[in-house]
């Protein structure tokens, strides 16, 4: 079983560029995206009648604010359940969390909030930080999760180009950040799988447009599959699918043997 995550910088933007043939050469079963950037209808709309979605259903979850975040799903196999956000009523109004419930597994994808320009939203960050762990936590009582999105943090310095110009300065790479990425790891019993298979390698997901960032390979790792430790075994292979553009992401993808 193949799940994918693509944070897409806009839906309707990607259908426009590579999103079509991608989705056609990596043939995931599920794949989670990011940053919508649409209602719900708006999302079918820009999917609607793409040849190489034949065969997947789409769902999917908007903010409240238009033209901003929304996740979605796309799944050839029909989930047991849909669910959007996390049950914090002030926390869900950006549309950054969808699940779906499979058999075997909780599948989760996941916008986690920027701490914007300034870290002037790391207070929202931190308190979602906490929320989201605990809802995975209480999701992880019944199956193994995989989740999966732009978790918005370097974890380590391996994750990044420049870790020591962006320390506690640049969002994505500060220390309460980096401790919540821990924490949710750690408290939530989910393995990074692509670093826990690449210990030692260099790879991104996201790169700055400015200053020709992907071309000199100056980027972030801020796009993750985690699974439940005890999934880990099931896992076979991960990729960082760098050569898919497109987006500022890039696509990761994780193979399971259920």
């Amino acid at each position: 079983m193949k799940l994918m995550t693509w944070n897409v910088n806009g839906i309707r933007a990607v259908v426009k560029k590579d999103f079509n043939e991608a989705v056609k050469s990596l043939g995931a079963d599920v794949i989670g995206i990011q940053e919508t950037k649409a209602q719900d209808d708006q999302v079918r709309e820009a999917l609607f009648g793409l040849e190489h979605l034949e065969g997947y259903t789409t769902y999917s979850s908007s903010a409240e604010k238009k033209g901003y975040s929304g996740t979605a799903v796309l799944s050839k196999i029909e989930p047991i359940r849909v669910q959007a956000g996390i049950g914090v009523s002030h926390l869900d109004n950006e549309g950054r969390v969808l699940l779906a419930e499979f058999d075997s597994f909780h599948f989760v994808t996941v916008y986690t909030p920027n701490s914007s320009s300034g870290l002037k939203r790391l207070p929202f960050r931190k308190e979602w930080d906490n929320a989201f762990m605990k809802y995975i936590q209480d999701l992880d009582q019944s199956k193994p999760v995989v989740c999966c999105g732009d978790l918005n943090v370097a974890h380590q310095p391996i994750d990044l180009a420049r870790p020591d110009a962006n320390y506690n300065k640049t969002p994505g790479y500060t220390q309460d950040e980096i401790d919540g990425m821990t924490r949710l790891l750690s408290e939530a019993q989910l393995t990074d799988s692509w670093r826990s298979m690449h210990p030692e390698k260099i790879e991104y997901s996201w790169w700055s447009y400015r200053g020709g960032a992907r071309e000199k390979n100056v980027g972030w790792r801020l796009d993750y599959m985690l699974v439940s430790n005890r999934l880990m075994s099931d896992v076979k292979h991960v990729h960082i699918h760098n050569e898919i553009h497109g987006s500022d992401h890039c696509p990761v993808s994780i193979e399971l043997q259920l």
